[in-house]
């Protein structure tokens, strides 16, 4: 099997899978769910991150820099004075805000904090509720704990000023003081004024060039042929007929195509200096069960080079691994192939006519029937991936007509999705959940990265200005067997997030829909 793997010609098969994995590290897999491969990976959340005020409450830290993401309160607070706020941008969807509070504002702030003080604190001597002199109280609390919360007032009461005036929309979680809280408390003890710095992502402006350009798509579909339904159920049922056959010794001739060989196989680099040639582990194989109708599986030339060997023979021949090879470090590498023949077999098939109807297809009646039903079904699989193929088209074309600052933020949430993602395939937590691998991953598939975001931002926009709708029982339907699914696998979910990524998933899905109806789409056979 492993060597099986390694000798398949990379690039010849390109039926997608339609239970993408992406899909299952967030909602239960559903084929009826969607049938595209790519979108259920592109969609990060951040289409519904929008700046939301009534979930935040903000809560700075004295002993920070202020730089992680910064919560606001639910409302914004009258003010004694204006603030002054100014707006800078920056790269990546950024804006940077420089915010200036007047004394007014700070000592507003700090009335407060000692009102709050003179609540809670319990001072000797007095009792409680009764009214402290500023400076006994100040003393007991600590001058140092009064200005942190005078700072951390006047924080909470002008962010929400500040961020009002921001232009485009903010994204929720992204928020960040980037002036360091010690530089703050300085400022308001030296000058009873406060000036701070923020930076905050804001929702990406997807330009399309040309305008409109998606309302005009033409896509051209390479479709390999192996997914020919009529090629494919022929192949279907070759392998059945096969499966009710015997395996048989040849004992008087060599290797014919039609049979089956159990083979040692070794393979080493051609090289004029000797002391370069080196093995190559991956096309390798002890015991190795090759069927001679598998063929155009293997290497090119590799099946011609050992028709004839018989049984103990052994066959040494040059090949040379083509530019399409599944693995990168093989393509055009020159190779000497040595080929040990362990055992020889033919095999013995019953006649295919209508009396192996029932055992080539549970309920077949005849092989006329069975040929339909076979075809029937691969027709199905064949229009599936034609779809998958051309959604892919669609989507690739459309990275490439979009213009799209894409914020930070947005970059890393959807590089710690496929990073969690790898994760669980590999199983790897402990060893690469350090920040030093997230980090490496995130430069190593930045391309890849941003090309996922601006599929998903293009779609996303496209969905709005063609104002498609989903229906509300269809989402619901949706909804209640994704969480029926959790509910089967015994896992936790979020109703509110699913409900989120089911209504994306759909509307990415109705998107297509509608491009592949506007789309002049040519489908090529390779």
């Amino acid at each position: 099997m492993e060597l099986c793997m390694s000798l398949v010609n990379g690039g010849s098969i390109s039926v997608v899978n339609l239970s993408p994995s992406c899909l299952s590290r967030s909602l239960p897999v559903r084929k009826n769910l969607i049938s595209l491969q790519s979108y259920t990976c592109l969609r990060p959340p951040s289409l519904s991150r929008q700046f939301q005020p009534s979930q935040f409450a903000v809560s700075a830290s004295p002993s920070s820099s202020s730089s992680s993401p910064t919560a606001l309160s639910s409302e914004k607070d009258q003010l004694p004075a204006d603030i002054i706020v100014t707006e800078t941008q920056e790269p990546n969807s950024r804006v940077k805000l420089s915010i200036q509070v007047p004394a007014e504002v700070c000592d507003d702030c700090y009335k407060r904090v000692i009102d709050e003080f003179m609540k809670q604190a319990k001072v000797p001597g007095f009792r409680p509720g009764k009214k402290v002199p500023e400076s006994i109280l100040v003393s007991h609390v600590g001058k140092k704990s009064v200005q942190k919360a005078a700072v951390e007032s006047i924080l909470r009461r002008t962010l929400p000023h500040a961020m009002s005036s921001v232009t485009g929309m903010p994204l929720r979680d992204s928020v960040r003081i980037v002036t360091r809280f010690s530089d703050m408390e300085q400022a308001y003890s030296s000058l009873n004024s406060l000036r701070y710095d923020v930076i905050v992502d804001i929702a990406p402006e997807v330009k399309w060039i040309p305008e409109n350009g998606y309302k005009n798509l033409k896509v051209v579909v390479e479709i390999d042929s192996d997914i020919d339904a009529q090629k494919a159920s022929e192949q279907e049922l070759r392998r059945c007929h096969k499966s009710l056959g015997s395996l048989r010794i040849v004992t008087d001739r060599g290797l014919q195509i039609g049979d089956l060989a159990v083979l040692d196989i070794s393979a080493t680099t051609i090289d004029q200096d000797e002391s370069n040639v080196k093995s190559i582990p991956s096309a390798e194989s002890k015991g190795y069960h090759f069927d001679t109708e598998d063929g155009d599986k293997v290497v090119p030339g590799f099946l011609d080079s050992i028709v004839g060997i018989q049984r103990g023979e052994t066959k040494s021949f040059p090949l040379v691994f083509p530019e399409s090879w599944t693995q990168e470090d093989l393509r055009g590498i020159r190779a000497q192939f040595n080929v040990e023949c362990k055992e020889l077999f033919y095999r013995d098939l019953p006649e295919l006519d209508d009396s192996l109807a029932e055992r080539l297809l549970p309920g077949g009646t005849s092989l006329k029937q069975v040929k339909e039903s076979l075809l029937q079904k691969f027709l199905e699989v064949e229009q599936t991936a034609r779809e998958q193929a051309a959604d892919n088209a669609i989507l690739d074309q459309l990275c490439k007509m979009v213009e799209v600052d894409i914020p930070q933020s947005f970059f890393e949430e959807q590089g710690m999705q496929l990073y969690g993602a790898r994760l669980l395939e590999i199983q790897q937590l402990a060893s690469l959940s350090s920040k030093k691998a997230v980090d490496e991953y995130l430069l190593n598939q930045k391309e890849n990265i941003t090309h996922m975001i601006k599929q998903s931002l293009a779609v996303g926009d496209i969905y709005k200005r063609e104002n498609l709708q989903l229906s509300t029982e269809e989402l619901v339907k949706e909804v209640e067997n994704s969480i029926a699914e959790f509910k089967r696998q015994k896992q936790d979910y979020d109703e509110e997030r699913v409900r989120g990524q089911v209504q994306e998933i759909l509307e990415g899905a109705k998107v297509l829909e509608w491009l592949r109806e506007h789309a002049e789409i040519q489908y090529v056979t390779r």
